[in-house]
């Protein structure tokens, strides 16, 4: 029998008790900074609030305060005990069949907040930043533009997994007006370039993900244990 909670979760948004997406919001109105939450139905939990009373302490954690911080990097520093151990918890708690939340109207009130009274921040401090070109259309299309269909892609694109590092303090939280970047073009029939705004400007739905504990400089990360540095994807649009 699949697990429920006891919070109502409409069809939209899909968010249930088996999909707690985690973010970094704040309050609209009740003040605070920025902290750690998750998602279930039209609500989001508040993690520090239950980190200050007392949910987090076990030794997955080693002893720190994670879900107060204003990103969720010391939280992706843990690794994937926490992660699992932070899941199971607020499945626990979130569950039809524990009372601690379902049962204190006063607790709760403390603990969860509406999604339209909260502002939702960029989840993590973007230390670096890789756009991996993996789509063989996508990559081909782009290659037949620039080279032509002959030489659309490069021999061993097929071999190695192609990426180039893209500017991490370009990345903004979803909402964030985006300028139209100035450069030089040339008209067909002028003789020389202008500076001025980009006439060629077009989104790139992509799927980004959010690495964690990371790896020491010059240490690989074998395949078999990727799983344990990727976090969690999320959607970005990367524009060009």
């Amino acid at each position: 029998m699949a697990r429920k909670s006891f919070i109502e979760v409409s069809p939209t948004p899909p968010f249930t008790i088996l999909h707690l997406p985690f973010g970094i919001f704040q309050p609209r109105s009740r003040g605070g900074k920025p902290r750690v939450g998750v998602a279930i139905g039209d609500l989001i939990v508040d993690l520090s609030a239950l980190e200050e009373l007392g949910h987090f302490r076990s030794s997955e954690f080693q002893n720190q305060n994670v879900f107060s911080e204003d990103s969720l990097n010391s939280f992706l520093a843990l690794g994937r005990p926490a992660w699992r151990k932070t899941r199971e918890i607020l499945q626990h708690l979130l569950s039809a069949e524990t009372p601690t939340l379902r049962d204190d109207a006063r607790l709760r009130e403390k603990i969860f907040y509406a999604q339209r009274d909260v502002v939702m921040k960029l989840p993590a401090r973007i230390g670096n930043y890789t756009d991996f070109y993996s789509s063989y259309h996508h990559a081909h299309n782009v290659g037949t533009m620039l080279r032509g269909p002959e030489n659309a892609l490069m021999p061993n694109w097929k071999w190695l997994p192609v990426a180039y590092h893209g500017r991490a303090s370009s990345i903004v939280v979803s909402g964030t007006d985006v300028r139209r970047p100035s450069g030089q073009t040339r008209a067909p029939d002028a003789s020389a370039p202008t500076f001025g705004p980009t006439k060629s400007f077009d989104y790139e739905l992509e799927m980004a993900f959010l690495i964690g504990p990371g790896n020491s400089l010059g240490q690989a990360i074998p395949i078999d244990r990727a799983t344990e540095h990727i976090f969690g994807l999320i959607l970005m649009n990367d524009w060009s």
